[in-house]
């Protein structure tokens, strides 16, 4: 196989190669030898076997191919030796495993990569563990890496993975795609454990960071391949314009100190215009495909922003009319804390109050922190301080995110000096 003429960094461009690489390659060799655990095994010693080679060698022209052809031949090497291979193949015939391994080719069958998503999102895993499971095994992120993302130790990452997969051995969670009957269910579970990364990434739920971009980019990177793979299903398509459109105003929601920046007041020549023509494309596409539902919805309010060439000019009254039809299919609180917002925008403070008021019964928003910081807004801007410096004291209580408890102080600050 040719070589670059070039040996730096090797190790480096391997990590690349292994995140964008390793779910495909971890996904064709488990559904061949049945299970996840060996499938992890070939897929390291192939990755300790690229890191010797390339440091002596140099870099091949094609590592993603490279890499798949050594965790092939090892799979074939370990088939040969396995002594009860019908067991171990699940249902296939020692022959047409080895055919298959041995015509395993780079860009392999896209099935797998579904088995994989749909198997590290069963519904039956805790929906830490399904986070954890796929971050490692679709996304390719060290434990290491998803314990710094989340601000917890690796030891609670590395046990999160194997609770995960200790529960799919002994529920015998098949590794499979599921039956077309099954799949709005389970899609569902795989497109919230999606969201849950991204949401993490765009507003950090603790810490010293008000956004992680890594965790956004690879929410976005692993809902591209869901819409790859499953190009017919609205929603895939509609949670990867969310994510995009989303995202595509990350720098500008964080000043050069880390310091939040409203929507208001952000630089919109800092939004990022290919992120935005690309989830307004998903957008469209997913339009296309019947009526639109929860993820969809979103994405259309997403998209209200990003076309708005100012702020005053964004259309609040179609972002509240979006948010009431998210809200009647499916409702929730924060949904309605909201649509309050687009309320308050679109028809004055005092009316989006209204709306806060009736939620203040809602149990979960007692120890939501942005709860009273959006009603301390409302009645900041109807100019009751004091009723709004009180609003802003609860909130305090309750964040857990450093910058944003350095807006609120700041907020606080001001109702009370005035």
């Amino acid at each position: 196989m040719a070589r670059r003429a070039h040996r730096a960094a090797p190790d480096e461009l391997l990590e690349e190669i292994f995140r964008r690489e390793s779910g495909r390659i971890l996904a064709t060799v488990a559904r061949l030898l049945g299970g996840l655990d060996r499938a992890e095994e070939i897929l390291q010693e192939a990755t300790v076997c690229a890191i010797e080679n390339w440091r002596a060698a140099g870099i091949p022209e094609n590592p993603g191919g490279w890499l798949t052809t050594v965790a092939k031949n090892r799979a074939i090497d370990s088939i040969r030796r396995e002594k009860n291979l019908e067991s171990k193949l699940i249902g296939l015939a020692r022959e047409q495993a080895l055919q298959e391994l041995q015509t395993l080719e780079h860009g392999a069958i896209p099935d797998d990569r579904l088995r994989l998503i749909f198997t590290c999102s069963h519904p039956e895993l805790a929906p830490e563990n399904r986070v954890a499971l796929t971050l490692r095994l679709v996304g390719g992120l060290t434990t290491a890496e998803i314990a710094r993302a989340f601000l917890v130790s690796d030891t609670t990452i590395a046990q999160r993975i194997v609770r995960a997969k200790r529960t799919i051995r002994e529920r015998r969670i098949p590794y499979d795609v599921p039956e077309r009957s099954e799949i709005g269910a389970r899609l569902s579970s795989v497109l919230s454990v999606l969201y849950l990364i991204f949401n993490e990434g765009y507003a950090s739920h603790s810490g010293a960071s008000l956004t992680r971009v890594d965790l956004c980019l690879e929410a976005i990177r692993m809902g591209a391949v869901m819409a790859e793979l499953m190009p017919a299903e609205s929603e895939v398509l509609g949670i990867l314009a969310l994510m995009e459109l989303q995202a595509s105003r990350n720098d500008a929601r964080v000043g050069p100190d880390g310091d939040l920046i409203l929507m208001a007041d952000q630089d919109r020549a800092r939004w990022d215009r290919m992120l935005i023509a690309q989830g307004l494309e998903h957008l469209e596409r997913a339009s296309r495909l019947g009526p639109a539902r929860s993820y969809q919805l979103q994405a259309r309010i997403a998209a209200c922003h990003a076309v708005a060439i100012t702020f005053a000019v964004t259309d609040w009254r179609k972002i509240a009319s979006l948010y009431a039809e998210l809200a009647r299919i499916a409702p929730s609180p924060v949904i309605e804390m909201n649509r309050a917002i687009a309320v308050c925008m679109a028809d004055g403070p005092a009316a989006g109050l209204e709306i806060l008021d009736r939620l203040m019964r809602e149990p979960s928003m007692r120890t939501y922190h942005l709860m009273p910081a959006t009603r301390a807004d409302f009645l900041r801007r109807l100019n009751r301080r004091d009723e709004a410096a009180a609003e802003y004291r609860r909130a305090l209580a309750l964040v857990s995110n450093d910058r944003e408890r350095d807006f609120l102080r700041a907020r606080l600050a001001q109702c009370e000096s005035q």
